[in-house]
């Protein structure tokens, strides 16, 4: 292992400039990021022992030497790290973000900073299994590291203790190199909370990410330092933002730490929910971080396993309609239940319900596709009518038979030529046509 230290030497230039340097290599830092578009969030720690959330330690008010025992019955099986790439992998995800300090302090890695580590509690560097399995299976590798630290002495009054802050940022810095320096190539450092300091200055995200950056300098950082950085990181909720955004979201809506399976599965996503999440992110040119916390020994929860691999065999055929999508949709819509992802050829339509009766009307759009087929490119017939296209005669059932939501994609040379409610002055975005309605 590296000898952990921090280059005070570097020059740490303004925040104008720092923001038009990351602003040049932007695009290339970020390009298999944003084809990609599905990741997969892994919280794992020392409150997956108790399986009661992430944030029992300060939701129960558990003082801090009892919650410290918990180490000593932390035991994750052998090859967990692996179960959570191989499921990944076949979840057509194309990344991983692991929890390696989440805010209860303790370190998943063989920390020489913080002895509060995974290596003296059960002789496991979890951040070297977890970034070998991603390599092992082609996914970039993401670590999370939560600035908030509930066990460090220093931790709860940096905020107005100087001689508390500058080592409890020494200190922050350190493990942060320490992750950034002893594993290889890391594609994404993801940080958390913020808190008590809630300025990047308090927390000199501006000096320390430049530092950072100069040891791994194709980086992908998000925006909780307090800084913009490269993305910004909704959670619990999907809305598409101006700059690029991934919105993590947890499997279960209770927790994102481990919660008892068999209670978890009643609350827990199906295929067809997790496509719904996934097309709407794709829709909005963001990305989707979908959240599992294993159990105590490192498992994959069960409820995990076969919505996970249904999504990926459905992205196996339907792959193009999210992977890549660099475009918002910019307000073309079909109907009410149909989603609509864009790329720089074709228009892509989820149908989330098939509709019975043989045809499904598209409102709004002023002129015909050159076509229209399913993604396997079994044609589908179309008449362009009004304000409408038509497709017709479509087969009684749904033709996906992986999670029953199937796929139009249309061709176009370019953007069609789009009003909605062109009819209805009431919701009218555009112009108002004064026809009858055909």
């Amino acid at each position: 292992m590296a000898r952990t230290k921090i280059n005070r030497s570097l020059p740490i230039v303004s925040k104008p400039d720092y923001e038009r340097a990351l602003a040049a290599t932007r695009a290339s830092r970020m390009d298999w990021w944003k084809k990609a578009r599905f990741g997969m969030f892994i919280h794992y720690g020392l409150y997956s022992v108790l399986g009661r959330h992430e944030w029992v330690q300060v939701q129960e008010n558990i003082p801090p030497k009892e919650y410290e025992k918990l180490a000593g019955r932390f035991a994750p099986k052998p090859g967990c790290c692996r179960e959570w790439a191989k499921l990944a992998k076949e979840a057509g995800m194309k990344y991983m973000v692991l929890t390696t300090r989440h805010h209860e302090g303790f370190s998943l890695w063989n920390s020489k900073i913080n002895p509060y580590n995974s290596m003296n509690a059960c002789g496991r560097d979890i951040v070297r299994e977890f970034v070998d399995a991603c390599r092992e299976f082609d996914l970039k590798v993401g670590l999370y590291f939560s600035l908030m630290d509930w066990h460090h002495p220093d931790g709860g009054i940096c905020a107005f203790d100087t001689a508390a802050r500058e080592r409890f940022l020494e200190y922050t810095e350190l493990l942060c190199t320490e992750l950034l320096t002893n594993y290889g190539q890391i594609d994404v450092l993801y940080y958390d909370s913020y808190s008590p300091m809630t300025t990047w200055e308090g927390w000199d995200s501006l000096g320390r990410n430049q530092r950072l950056r100069a040891l791994q300098p194709g980086l992908i950082i998000n925006d909780r330092s307090g800084l913009d950085e490269d993305y910004t990181t909704p959670e619990g909720s999907i809305y598409a933002c101006e700059r690029e955004w991934e919105a993590c979201m947890t499997f279960n809506g209770l927790s994102w730490g481990y919660v008892d399976s068999r209670q978890a599965v009643n609350f827990s996503h199906s295929p067809q929910q997790i496509i719904t999440m996934l097309t709407t992110c794709a829709a909005g040119a963001g990305n989707l971080l979908l959240n599992i916390g294993p159990a105590p020994d490192g498992s994959v929860p069960a409820e995990a396993f076969e919505p996970l691999r249904t999504v990926g065999r459905w992205l196996e055929v339907n792959g193009d309609a999210i992977y890549g999508i660099r475009r918002k949709n910019s307000g073309i819509g079909m109907n009410a239940l149909t989603a609509v992802t864009m790329d720089s050829r074709y228009i892509y339509g989820v149908n989330h319900t098939w509709p019975y009766g043989g045809e499904l009307g598209i409102g709004g759009w002023m002129e015909a596709p050159e076509s229209v087929t399913l993604m396997d490119g079994t044609p589908v017939e179309f008449e362009h009518r009004g304000h409408r296209i038509i497709l017709k005669n479509l087969p009684e059932d749904p033709p996906d038979k992986i999670a029953g939501i199937t796929v139009f994609k249309l061709a176009l040379d370019h953007d069609p030529a789009y009003v909605y409610g062109s009819y209805y002055p009431q919701v009218h975005r555009g112009e108002i046509f004064a026809e009858e309605l055909l």
